[in-house]
Order: structure tokens, then sequence, then C-alpha cells
């Protein structure tokens, strides 16, 4: 099946059950669909138990060793004692299964609060988390999982968008001359951040992947797991004006550097980054328009405003990686 073709057509409550019910729970029949686009998650009622959360992965996005990674990373963590959601391990040792044609695999439920961006106390013990995860990240690489880079998240997308013809003919020109001049100035902050590190990440920590418990925060949704800089974990916890983000990076960096070493350079690549996440982001969009969760949830998608909005976005990125370029 292309990963593009009503990837969850059959996927209904009673299917549902009866997939967690293969695996010897008995299912009270509470069923709760929880916000997730690239999989589908559910909150399932157990008898006699506390409820489990169910995810789904979308047929042909990650290979079966790739998934098995996801975990093994997570559950790596949780064993060193790491605040993170890992799948549950079933008695037979296994965290992936599979029904009829399906393939997902058990979470215990957590309850939390959402993370404070602007409590900087949060913020350094954000910095104490991600230093701690990414000492052990560093300690092993990934083999089934993708690489943060200049092509992967950039020219990648973009080149989608380009060969199934979603940018309108009108601004195609514009479009893409932007595109390419940003990749292009993105591609040199690379080159001014020298010799990256390059290690096991979580791949999408931004303050919906945390939640805020009395002991700390935990991390959740491991999906995007990947090899990465840094840097791709604790930029997307800054926020404000540029005085406020130094403060911001000063006391993320007090809790992380006391357990793995930050290379100071890497935060020359923020807004390359935020560049790169963008075209991303309107790339998986454009994958998944044919999943018919996505025209309903993102109406907005692939209109003439929003492709306009798109193009200014990407002029204004281009200024800011432009004045970044500029000798001090």
């Amino acid at each position: 099946m292309s990963e593009n073709k009503i990837p969850y057509d059959n996927l209904d409550p009673h299917f549902i059950l009866n997939a967690i019910e293969s695996l010897n729970y008995s299912c009270s029949g509470n069923l709760t669909a929880l916000n997730s686009f690239e999989n589908r998650v559910y909150q399932v009622g157990i008898e006699e138990s506390a409820p489990v959360i169910a995810k789904f992965y979308r047929p042909g996005r990650w290979s079966d060793a790739a998934i098995l990674e996801e975990h093994q990373f997570a559950l790596s963590l949780q064993e060193n004692d790491i605040p993170v959601i890992a799948p549950l391990c079933l008695p037979n040792g296994k965290t992936l299964h599979y029904y009829d044609n399906h393939r997902f695999a058990l979470f215990p439920r957590e309850g939390g609060k959402p993370l404070e961006l602007d409590n900087l106390e949060h913020l350094e013990w954000m910095g104490r988390l991600l230093g701690r995860l990414h000492a052990k990240g560093a300690c092993g690489t990934f083999l089934h999982r993708p690489t943060f880079n200049v092509n992967t998240f950039g020219y990648e997308p973009y080149h989608f968008l380009l060969e199934n013809n979603f940018i309108p003919p009108e601004i195609k020109h514009n479009y893409c001359y932007a595109i390419d001049n940003a990749l292009e100035k993105v591609e040199a902050y690379f080159q001014m951040a020298g010799a990256l590190s390059i290690i096991r990440l979580h791949g999408d920590c931004h303050a919906g992947n945390v939640l805020w418990r009395k002991d700390g925060p935990i991390l959740v949704d491991f999906d995007d797991c990947l090899m990465g800089p840094a840097v791709c974990d604790l930029w997307m916890l800054l926020s404000g004006s540029p005085e406020e983000v130094k403060i911001q990076k000063n006391r993320i960096l007090d809790g992380y550097d006391e357990f793995y070493d930050f290379n100071r350079s890497e935060w020359k690549l923020v807004e390359a980054l935020r560049t790169l996440r963008m075209i991303h982001y309107t790339g998986w969009l454009a994958k998944r328009w044919d999943d018919p969760a996505f025209p309903l949830s993102f109406p907005w998608f692939n209109t003439p405003r929003y492709w306009q909005e798109q193009l200014q976005h990407l002029n204004e990125q281009v200024h800011l990686l432009t004045e970044g370029l500029q000798p001090d």
C-alpha cells in the first residue's frame, strides 16, 4: 500500500478493540481517539486495570527495524532512569505487534501539565533531562532511522512539492527562487558551525511532547527519533525577544552541561533549523494530503493564501539568514 492511500480506512473501534484483545487484554469498551495525525493513537480502557495508549503506525512510513530502534532507544533511556514514555513490553518480550496488516504498540497512560516555556526553572530542568538523554544517545547509533541534514529536511520535501505540482504556477518562480536561496544559506550555516557531533536524538522536542509533573518533565513520543546534532532537541524550547532567548539558552545549558558537553557553535544553526522545519512541515502536509484526515484538519493548506504566506515567510527567513551570515 502506498503511504498516501487511505492508510486507516479499516481502523474502526471494533478493529481496534480486537487488536488489543489479541494480546490477551480484556478491553472495557472505553475508547478515546487522541490528537495524532501521523499515526492513530487511542486511549483504551482495560478491565480492572489502568487504560493503555495504543499507537497504530502509519503504513509504509517506517520499516519494522526502524520502529524497533525507536522502542529500544526509549526503553534504554527508561532503564537508565531517564524520564521518558517507553512502549510496554509484553511477557513474550515484544513491543511491536501485528493485527490484520496493521502494526501497533502499547504505552502506559501518563498524566501531567504542559511545559511552561517562560519558566526558567522548567527550562533548566529540561536542560538536565536532555543532557542525560544525549549522553546516552551518544553511546550508540541508529542504523535504520534517518539523519537530520539539509537534504532530508530541506531538499527532499522541496523536491516532493515540485514533482507533485503542489506549488501554484502563479508563484512557482518566486517560491522556488526563495527556497533555493534559503537552502543555499542554510548550507552556509552548517559550514559556519563547523564539525558537529551526530548523536541519537528525540527528534521532535517541543512543548507538546513534554509532560510536567511534580517530579519534573517526562518526554513522550519518540516517533521522530533520528540522528543529528544536539541543538535539534534544544532550539524549540526557545521563545521571545533576543534578550529573553539569551537568558533561556543560559538556563538550559546550566542544566544540560551537568550531564553532557554542548558545542556552543551549534546555537548558530537556530535560524537554519527554523527554516528547515518550515520546509519540512509543508512537505509533510503535502505527502499526507491523500489521507482524508488531513484536508479536514488542515483546510487552510494548499490554498492560494497559504502559498502566498509561505512565500512571505521564506523571504523573511532569507533576510534573517543573510543577516546572520554577515561578519560581526
